[in-house]
C-alpha cells in the first residue's frame, strides 16, 4: 500500500473503526486511543498491508488487542491501589442520551458476545469473518451471537417502552 493509499484509507475508515471498537469497549475516548495507535502501527507496516484483503479487519484487530492491554493494565493498577488501602474514584461523564439505552445492553453483555455481536451487526462480517477474526469457531461465533440477541432484546425493549 502506497502512502497515498494509506492516507485515503485511514481518512474512509478511522470515524467507522472509531464506532465499532467503541460499541465493542464501551468507551469512547479509548476507542479513539486504540484506534489511532492501531493506525500508528499500520502505518509502520503500509508496505505489508494490501488494500484488497481488508486492512479494516487488521487495525480493528489490533485496536481491540490493545483495549484488552489497557484493561489488564488497569485492573492491575486498581488492585494496586485496593492494596495500599487507597480509594479511587472518578464520576463518568454524563453520555449523549442516544446512545445510552445500546451501551448500557452493550455492557450486559459478556466481552466475547459484545466483541461478536459488533463485529457481526456493526461491522457487517458474515459468521466465518468473525470466526477468523477473533479466533473462535463458526459454531461458537453463532452461539454467541444467539445468546447476545437474547440478552438483548429484552433490555433494548424495556428502554424502547420506558419500562
Amino acid at each position: 500500500m502506497t502512502d497515498e493509499e494509506f492516507e485515503e484509507f485511514y481518512a474512509h475508515s478511522v470515524k467507522p473503526l472509531v464506532g465499532q471498537v467503541y460499541l465493542m469497549t464501551g468507551d469512547l475516548h479509548e476507542a479513539q486511543d486504540v484506534v489511532q495507535e492501531a493506525f500508528v502501527r499500520a502505518w509502520g507496516r503500509r508496505n505489508r498491508l494490501d488494500a484488497g484483503a481488508g486492512p479494516e479487519a487488521w487495525v480493528r484487530t489490533v485496536a481491540w488487542r490493545l483495549a484488552v492491554s489497557r484493561w489488564r493494565r488497569g485492573r492491575r493498577a486498581a488492585e494496586a491501589w485496593r492494596r495500599h488501602n487507597q480509594v479511587l474514584s472518578t464520576e463518568a461523564p454524563e453520555p449523549d442520551p442516544g446512545t445510552v439505552a445500546l451501551i448500557d445492553a452493550l455492557r450486559g453483555l459478556s466481552d466475547r458476545q459484545r466483541r461478536v455481536a459488533v463485529l457481526h451487526y456493526v461491522c457487517d462480517l458474515s459468521v466465518d469473518q468473525v470466526a477468523h477474526e477473533t479466533g473462535i469457531t463458526a459454531g461458537t461465533v453463532k452461539t454467541h451471537l444467539s445468546r447476545a440477541r437474547a440478552a438483548l432484546a429484552p433490555r433494548l425493549l424495556e428502554e424502547e417502552h420506558g419500562v
